[in-house]
């Protein structure tokens, strides 16, 4: 007899971690490698510390907490585009869920969309609407 794993709670969903590997996210990310990090060159790690689960950390330098996000699912969009439901620092008294949209085109990803489960969009077509800059271009590293 042969075992199934359950699927996934939305039909033709795929697990995090996958999706993730698809895109070929997994590893380091700024928008410049070559410097230390900072508020204006955020490094984000991203790593699968178990089957089936994403984790993404935000270092901002010294001086800063690292922002730390764990992603619940996430789904294709296009061949550019991933959809994320994510938790941000999770177990925090800070927690909340989000919904970020990045495009990822070669080595290159920019979170274009970002809305907190409160209703707040805060990114909306890759700019950030507190201050209307557009969201840096991270360049993977390695």
């Amino acid at each position: 007899m042969m075992c199934v794993a359950a699927a996934p709670a939305t039909a033709g969903a795929e697990a995090v971690d996958v999706v993730f590997q698809q895109f070929g996210l997994f590893g380091i990310w700024a928008p410049d490698c070559a410097q230390e990090a900072s508020p204006a060159n955020p490094h984000v790690s991203i790593t699968t510390p178990s089957p089936g689960q994403v984790q993404e950390n935000h270092d901002l330098g010294s001086g800063f907490a690292i922002n730390h996000y764990t992603m619940l699912s996430g789904e294709r969009l296009s061949a550019e585009q991933l959809s994320v439901e994510t938790i941000f620092q999770s177990g925090d008294a800070a927690e909340e869920r989000q919904k970020l949209i990045f495009r990822v085109h070669g080595r290159t990803r920019r979170t274009m969309f970002n809305q907190a489960d409160s209703g707040d969009v805060r990114v909306k077509s890759g700019i950030a609407l507190a201050n209307g800059s557009k969201t840096p271009v991270l360049h993977k590293c390695d």
